[in-house]
């Protein structure tokens, strides 16, 4: 749920959307040389909003499992699994460490984003998402920025962190060799596996089990993966508001509510 800090609480929902159009960081902060290590601050008035399972997740894969060949493909425990999932699903602090096997986090990823009750995207932004796959170049990207700017800001964070960890996935997919000349084999997973792997878990037509959910076509499936491998091969640009609309939205918000651009100022 969404947690508001200092007094900005009683917002009308109108300015409230207006926020959440302000919710993805400016540049400056997307900059690890300047975050130092600190979770990305946003503009919106909402705490950063990533489930815990998802990013002990991603941090367990990044720490102890890139150089993990087929990751995500090679199969599982269930039992640990599912016991995995309980005790996440009970509230206790899960700690996943060295000796919990990547296959077993990694399973557990996937199941956590496709059992989700409304999917990472939302259902009823399926089919724009998916006609993004017929473009090319600047007009693909820039249409999907603007469909990422709609999406809810617990779902804009969550996919972010996803991505964002996919991306170094993949930059671990080639074998590469080591200052002693040693061989350092990939991961296998490219950008277009993972996407293949994690499409149907985040863009989803109808809910899981319903009838008409195994009947994707094949026109819809490729759409996906190819959907989901731009906005992993280039979610940094996809993921950060032009100086333009920042500034035309706070031009907005100064005509609306001039309170809300203090209290934005302060806090910057």
């Amino acid at each position: 749920g969404a947690m508001s800090v200092d007094s900005i609480t009683d917002l009308s929902d109108n300015t409230s959307k207006l926020l959440e159009a302000l919710q993805l960081s400016h540049p400056h902060e997307l900059d690890p040389r300047r975050s130092l290590g600190k979770k990305m601050l946003s503009l919106n008035p909402i705490s950063w909003q990533v489930p815990r399972i998802v990013d002990r997740c991603c941090k367990h894969i990044e720490t102890h499992g890139l150089q993990t060949v087929g990751i995500f493909r090679v199969g599982s425990s269930k039992r640990r699994v599912q016991q995995l999932r309980e005790e996440f699903d009970q509230g206790l602090d899960v700690f996943l460490d060295e000796q919990q096997s990547v296959h077993d986090v990694a399973a557990l990823l996937k199941e956590f984003l496709r059992d989700m009750p409304d999917p990472l995207i939302p259902r009823e932004l399926y089919s724009p998402f998916l006609s993004t796959a017929s473009m090319e170049g600047p007009a693909q990207l820039g249409t999907l920025q603007l469909l990422l700017f709609l999406l809810p800001p617990c779902h804009s964070d969550t996919l972010h962190r996803l991505l964002s960890f996919l991306s170094q996935v993949a930059q671990h997919a080639q074998s590469s060799w080591g200052p002693d000349g040693q061989e350092i084999p990939g991961n296998k997973m490219t950008a277009s596996n993972l996407a293949t792997v994690f499409g149907p878990n985040i863009l989803q037509k109808e809910k899981p089990g319903e009838k008409d959910a195994v009947a994707m076509d094949f026109e819809d499936s490729a759409a996906i993966i190819l959907v989901l491998q731009r906005l992993i091969e280039h979610h940094e640009t996809l993921f950060m508001v032009s100086p333009e609309m920042q500034l035309d939205i706070l031009r907005r918000l100064f005509q609306t509510d001039p309170d809300v651009i203090d209290y934005l100022l302060r806090r910057k």
